[in-house]
């Protein structure tokens, strides 16, 4: 009998068990900040990454089941800065009601020089306050006219920031899972800070005369302003459109004249351009580097932490050949 009642008592509890809540629908604009919120949220999510490894955010064309996806979420993760104007476009056609969480709120952007302004085809946004004018549509996602990098993620401390206002944003928005987010937060942020100290190690290896580095398209000028490297691009911040035939012999030019070494590719990029400048200097390529996108899982670079980890020690090696 006894065990008959234990038996009645247990079944009763499993039937009565609450059922556990549906994870929050969330939906990262491009593959950084959709490994962010897995660090951060884990299984808690349900996520959604619009583009994903490999994949081109400047140029990224949505289609249905991507509005299908932000139709369904709760909280739209993007980066702001202008680097996906797309997503307000997309998130008005699926009649998305979601708030944004803007993961560069708060950081002070890099204004772009009048030359590389106007390569990439739009303005800029950040939602920050530092003299310009800006406004915010219904859901948060800033707009202001004028023109920014949006790849601060490429220095670390801004990838801090970008952590907190994703942590921040899902709290709000999964309230009973606050303190989770919270403290995954703050075990992630603790590693990036490490990983700061190490970048910084890394490159102090390399003399200062030598820290000059060529890539495909201008997606590393918070790096370099944060870690002391000078970067040149023949193509602008979005790499979309082709340089002209003055600015690439300029670059060469440079190139001769301060026999610089470092001379890379991006994952994302078409290498034609940069053998081309290969063959006219005579610098030798220094591998493929990752800026807006991450890898597969099992490629050099599947995670953001991964990213730094695959990029900074091709960057040294280029920087200290002979």
């Amino acid at each position: 009998m006894k065990r008959f009642l234990a038996s009645l008592t247990l079944a009763l509890t499993i039937g009565v068990a609450p059922v556990s809540a549906e994870p929050l629908k969330v939906v990262a604009s491009f593959s950084i900040l959709g490994d962010m919120v897995e660090r951060i949220a884990g299984d808690r999510v349900e996520l959604t990454v619009l583009v994903g490894p490999g994949g081109d955010a400047h140029s990224f064309e949505p289609g249905p089941a991507h509005a299908a996806a932000l139709a369904d979420a709760k909280l739209l993760v993007v980066n702001g800065l202008g680097f996906e104007p797309w997503m307000v476009r997309l998130a008005a056609a699926a009649k998305s009601k979601a708030p944004y969480a803007v993961a560069s709120f708060g950081i002070n952007p890099r204004e772009m020089d009048e030359d590389h302004a106007h390569d990439h085809g739009h303005g800029h946004g950040d939602g920050h306050d530092h003299g310009h004018k800006h406004s915010h549509d219904s859901q948060g996602y800033p707009s202001v006219p004028h023109d920014f990098d949006p790849h601060a993620w490429q220095n670390l401390a801004n990838g801090v920031v970008y952590v907190r206002n994703i942590a921040d944003a899902l709290a709000k928005a999964d309230p009973e899972n606050a303190d989770a987010y919270e403290t995954n937060a703050a075990a992630y942020i603790a590693e990036l800070q490490e990983l700061d100290a190490w970048v910084r190690a890394e490159i102090g290896k390399v003399p200062p005369e030598r820290r000059k580095v060529i890539t495909t398209h201008d997606a590393f000028g918070y790096f370099g302003d944060a870690y002391g490297i000078e970067f040149h691009a023949p193509l602008g911040i979005s790499g979309g459109a082709q340089p002209s035939a003055q600015a690439l012999a300029r670059l060469i030019d440079q190139i001769r004249a301060e026999n610089i070494k470092a001379l890379f590719i991006e994952t994302m990029s078409d290498a034609r351009m940069m053998e081309t400048v290969s063959r006219e200097t005579g610098a030798e390529m220094g591998g493929a580097l990752y800026s807006d996108a991450l890898s597969r899982a099992g490629g050099d670079a599947p995670t953001y932490v991964a990213m730094f980890r695959h990029n900074v020690p091709l960057l040294v090696a280029a920087m200290l050949k002979d």
